[in-house]
């Protein structure tokens, strides 16, 4: 069975940003990564961290429920040359029945709030190498200005999570800012979130913890704020059925009007959690 993303993968593969290059020198310079390590990219997507990593690593093993994303990870690394990642259909309650060897790194972009946070790591401490880790990769960005919910709850009714089966509370850079409306970068609510990534892997096996953030400016198209709104769960292609194509006019209006210069910017905070076991 699909997940509320079938519809919704290509436009996240096309529109949802990359992240930063800093990133990467951590986890290069954290987990020693020289092209000898084992990386496990749980909840995948289309590959926005496995693709970049697997330059990085001998093998990648990207975890994905939905068919859709894993197909459209697996066309853009037939494109890039990226030939040592493995595209598994499953989900983070299966990591044993995955089959996996020895892992050095499991990188969870954008998808740890919606599994199990305790049953997580401890199963991942029977494959993580013993100075492996987890690197969890969460993002908060600016709301979208107040028309882009005002045009999609006309079409859509209100945005409660209901599409994707969680409150809507949490977001990565894989799932942007706009998955909470019109909260602010700085609120209390993006602190709660990111303490709930810390204080979830400090009370696992792997409580050596430590957060790393960047903070950068986004310009995105009209397009792209446009691609963006189909790439999510909640306010994807297939929810619209044959009105897509007027909710895409009527935003690309309102946005325009909002934005006459066609570019939207709004500040983006990324931050990696990294989780390692206690030194002895």
């Amino acid at each position: 069975m699909s997940t509320p993303y079938a519809s919704a993968a290509p436009y996240y593969a096309r529109y949802r940003p990359p992240y930063p290059g800093e990133l990467y020198a951590l986890l290069v310079d954290r987990f020693a990564l020289d092209g000898s390590q084992t990386v496990l990219d749980l909840g995948a997507g289309p590959g926005t961290l496995s693709l970049p990593l697997a330059p990085l690593a001998e093998h990648v093993y990207a975890v994905d429920p939905e068919p859709a994303m894993l197909a459209e990870g697996c066309a853009l690394a037939e494109e890039q040359g990226s030939r040592n990642i493995s595209w598994l259909r499953g989900d983070a309650a299966g990591i044993g029945r995955l089959c996996l060897p020895r892992i050095d790194l499991c990188v969870i972009g954008g998808a740890f709030h919606r599994m199990d946070r305790v049953r997580v790591p401890a199963d991942l401490d029977a494959v993580l190498a013993p100075r492996g880790g987890i690197a969890v990769v969460t993002s908060v960005a600016a709301a979208w200005p107040s028309v882009v919910d005002e045009v999609r709850t006309r079409f859509l009714g209100p945005d409660d999570g209901a599409a994707d089966g969680t409150a809507v509370t949490t977001r990565s850079a894989d799932e942007p800012a706009d998955e909470r409306a019109d909260e602010p970068a700085d609120g209390p609510a993006d602190m709660e979130e990111l303490r709930d990534v810390e204080d979830h892997l400090a009370k696992s096996v792997f409580s050596r913890v430590e957060t790393t953030t960047w903070v950068r400016s986004a310009h995105c198209t009209v397009d792209q704020v446009i691609g963006l709104q189909f790439s999510r769960a909640c306010s994807s292609p297939a929810l619209f059925g044959d009105r897509k194509d007027a909710f895409e006019s009527e935003l690309r209006h309102a946005l325009l009007d909002h934005y006459p210069d066609g570019t939207c910017t709004r500040t983006v905070t990324v931050a990696a959690t990294i989780a390692t076991r206690p030194r002895r």
